[in-house]
């Protein structure tokens, strides 16, 4: 499989959405790690964060909603958080590509 940056940035806004739980994330990102290709298009970020997530599950590092914007910053996304009133049918949070900022920087 082949990884990029929008496919992990997909990856952090579904458990973002809890769509998927830390434990699948961690599972995709140590799978991606021995398995994927990273390619060689901006490899170094892409790959930090991939590996970030891989060891998500141990305590010393975990995964804080701080640690999500900074991967998401590091592939050139930015998340937002929407606060609803209970009850009505909304996303908690989306990510957006941030298209002024070059990507890796």
């Amino acid at each position: 499989m082949t990884i990029t940056r929008k496919a992990v940035a997909a990856k952090l806004e579904a458990y973002l959405h809890h769509r998927l739980s830390l434990a699948q994330l961690v599972l995709w990102a140590e799978n991606a790690m021995m398995d994927g290709d990273f390619g060689t298009r901006n490899l170094e970020p892409i790959r930090n964060v991939v590996a970030h997530m891989g060891v998500a599950d141990v305590r010393a590092f975990g995964l804080t909603w701080e640690d999500c914007q900074d991967f998401l910053h590091q592939l050139g996304y930015d998340a937002r958080v929407e606060v609803v009133e209970s009850g009505q049918s909304s996303s908690p949070s989306f990510v957006r590509e941030n298209p002024r900022r070059p990507y890796g920087k």
